[in-house]
């Protein structure tokens, strides 16, 4: 690898406009090329983020040389099948969140990661947000003392959008709680480590998209309140109470700009502005592991990963969520 790591792109909507945007923003990054199933959209994805190549085929991608990292951004059930792939043509590889669709999957991406000998990395980005970052270093030092509350959510309406589109369509793995509801799983995992017990409730949409997801994890002494949905809008504000004060992660909290620490009755505010959109530090991640030679994050393993999955399936399992190439 030379000075510069080579990126490609897979699956080329919004999250990888947004992606890419910060990708510019890393000095040891090259964008090499993206690729579509559609050469045009390949070509007009390019033109528009000033990338020299545009590939009609994932597969042609893959295949080029020069590309060292892809970026893996298509519908969720792409992901295992793309991965694979990716890394049997001796990529790395970093994989829009959820890696795969349930636990079996990611079990088979990282096992294809480990014999092709590259590294692997779930794309959390709220995982390297500094304010969440920040966050949980602050829990760890025991600011807030033993945590006894969370809440956190994830909402936006989406039942006006196109049934055949992939937050709707069970056939691309559609709903709530893999789209959004990752991310309130995510921040429980992440400060109160995996439940003793889950509680949950889901309400489903006409053609079996599950569309609202209700969840408790309850713990020795704590319980975490989570919720996803696309019926409605939140506030989408994350609290974390501990026994001698509170941590407020604002508006928007999976991309938090700063945060609000309460101890005492009073409240300090702490600003911590992200570079670019956010991705910005999950890049870094992968450059920082690839300079070291890791085939994995220390900061997001491949083991966090297999027990986030866990926890989605876990609720799956208790609403009766399958997706019809399941069955």
């Amino acid at each position: 690898m030379g000075e510069k790591v080579r990126w490609g792109i897979i699956g080329l909507g919004n999250i990888a406009r947004n992606f890419v945007k910060d990708l510019a923003l890393v000095g040891e990054a090259q964008i090499y090329g993206a690729a579509s199933r559609n050469l045009a959209k390949a070509k007009e994805f390019v033109l528009e983020h000033n990338i020299s190549n545009a590939f009609g085929s994932y597969r042609e991608l893959l295949e080029c040389k020069e590309v060292d990292v892809v970026y893996i951004a298509t519908p969720h059930i792409f992901h295992c099948e793309l991965s694979i792939m990716a890394m049997e043509h001796g990529k790395h590889v970093l994989c829009e969140k959820p890696m795969g669709i349930n636990r079996e999957e990611v079990k088979k991406i990282i096992a294809a990661a480990q014999k092709n000998k590259v590294f692997l990395m779930e794309a959390l980005w709220s995982r390297f947000n500094p304010s969440i970052m920040k966050v949980k270093q602050l829990i760890e030092d025991g600011e807030i003392g033993p945590l006894a509350y969370l809440h956190a959510d994830f909402a936006f309406y989406a039942l006006d959008r196109d049934l055949k589109g992939r937050v709707l369509n069970p056939e691309l793995a559609g709903g709530s709680l893999l789209d959004i509801g990752i991310y309130p799983i995510f921040l429980a995992y992440l400060l109160l480590g995996k439940p003793d017990r889950i509680l949950s409730t889901s309400n489903f949409q006409d053609n079996g998209t599950e569309v609202q997801t209700s969840m408790i994890f309850k713990y020795v002494r704590a319980q975490a309140i989570l919720y996803s949905g696309f019926t409605s809008r939140s506030e989408m504000k994350a609290e974390i109470s501990g026994e001698s004060g509170s941590i407020y992660l604002p508006t928007r909290w999976h991309e938090a700009q700063g945060y609000i620490l309460e101890r005492n009755g009073e409240k300090e505010e702490f600003s911590l502005p992200t570079t670019g959109r956010g991705y910005f530090y999950e890049i870094n991640e992968v450059h920082h592991c690839l300079k070291l030679g890791q085939l994995e994050s220390n900061i997001w393993s491949h083991n966090n990963s297999l027990d986030l999955i866990s926890l989605i399936d876990s609720v799956r399992s208790q609403n009766e969520i399958v997706f019809p190439f399941e069955e």
